[in-house]
């Protein structure tokens, strides 16, 4: 098996990563810009509930790291205080207590003193419910009767017009659930919003250009041929993507007749990733293996006439909300909970990883078909099919 974990992001890749996700990428267009698998980066978003951190600044009030050497050459030169503050044109007082803060004359550094500075002012802002309990009561209990943060904003400002305290932005209520590192809201209450998300999106984030209104050309399983239908001969296919913990996926072929299985690694669930993985997957076939897929209306083939032009295999979907239409591969995907767990993080196997999992699953009888194997029966098939 691939080795579990993986590098870290550099802090110049996390501001390039903010950046590109405050823009409204996708987190795998991200991880193809960086060169890491989505769920690197959704780690990363996630930890921080999908909100980009505010960046630190220095009051201009503060002495900044040049005065601070300033203040250090002064010292070794044996200049009084009073004389390294008419230089720095700060009073005497502010350099004085900088120094006693610091070490004193002796031991003053100015990259220690700085460093110790900037730690020092870190006075994160206490959160509206955790300072309130009673708001944060009144909240929780709401979000638990399926209440948007947005309605329970607006309730307690009619509720408790003259009472600030309480009252909250609906800002505050999705900070409190998807930043769960200030322990204000329990996570389970997440599962009460509408969306089920799990941290906050880009207010850029669009699905325009993806077709989301519906799959351009797509042609509808209504049409696909009699064969594939009846299992008649082989190279009728089903697909899906298996998903994973931290926005990973596995794609998924099954051949309808004999049942056997292929498994494809994919590094994200955009379609340009999903149809080049898949159509690399599919040249390795023979041709008379070659006739349709079905699919669901999953925008990861939106590309499919890419697909079929590449591989010469006609891509049918299934009507929406209907994932019967597949069933073997719905089936099929179940078997394969016993090697990938939900909650699993896909993106650790490697392709060898997943042919070693198909070839168990394709070596196992199936009583569907007369407790053969599928590879048993794919085999005898395609030879009787010469």
């Amino acid at each position: 098996m691939a080795q579990r974990g993986r590098p870290g992001l550099s802090a110049e890749q996390k501001r390039e990563l903010w950046s590109r996700w405050k823009a409204g990428e996708s987190l795998s267009e991200i991880g193809r810009a960086l060169g890491k698998q989505p769920g690197s980066i959704h780690g990363v978003v996630a930890s921080n509930g999908g909100y980009v951190p505010a960046t630190r600044c220095r009051s201009p009030r503060v002495l900044s790291f040049s005065e601070r050497e300033e203040i250090s050459r002064g010292l070794a030169e044996g200049a009084s205080l009073r004389t390294i503050a008419g230089r720095l044109k700060r009073a005497p007082s502010t350099v004085s207590r900088e120094v006693a803060r610091h070490g004193g004359r002796r031991h003053y550094r100015a990259g220690r003193a700085d460093e110790r500075a900037w730690n020092r002012a870190r006075r994160p802002k206490p959160c509206k419910l955790a300072a309130v309990p009673r708001l944060r009561e009144l909240v929780a209990a709401k979000l638990a009767e399926d209440w948007s943060p947005e309605q329970i904003s607006g309730w307690l400002a009619r509720t408790y017009p003259g009472g600030h305290a309480l009252q909250v932005s609906t800002e505050t209520i999705y900070r409190s659930l998807f930043v769960q590192a200030r322990g204000v809201l329990r996570k389970e209450l997440t599962a009460h919003l509408r969306t089920r998300r799990t941290m906050r999106r880009s207010r850029h984030a669009t699905t325009k250009g993806q077709g989301r209104a519906g799959i351009t050309d797509a042609i509808s399983i209504r049409e696909r041929p009699a064969e594939a239908e009846d299992r008649a001969v082989p190279g009728h296919w089903e697909g899906d993507l298996l998903a994973g913990s931290e926005n990973t996926h596995i794609a998924t072929l099954v051949e309808r007749l004999s049942r056997y299985l292929m498994l494809v690694k994919v590094d994200g669930k955009d379609t340009k990733t999903v149809v080049d993985a898949l159509t690399a997957q599919v040249q390795t076939l023979p041709a008379q293996l070659r006739a349709t897929l079905t699919w669901d209306r999953g925008m990861e083939l939106a590309e499919h006439k890419r697909f079929t032009v590449a591989t010469d295999v006609a891509v049918y979907f299934c009507d929406p909300r209907s994932p019967w239409q597949r069933g073997t591969n719905e089936n099929t995907n179940g078997l394969l909970r016993q090697y990938f767990p939900k909650q699993t993080d896909l993106s650790v196997f490697t392709q060898a990883d997943l042919d070693a999992v198909a070839a168990r699953v394709n070596t196992r009888p199936r009583k569907t078909i007369e407790y053969e194997t599928p590879a048993d029966r794919l085999a005898a098939v395609v030879a009787s099919t010469r």
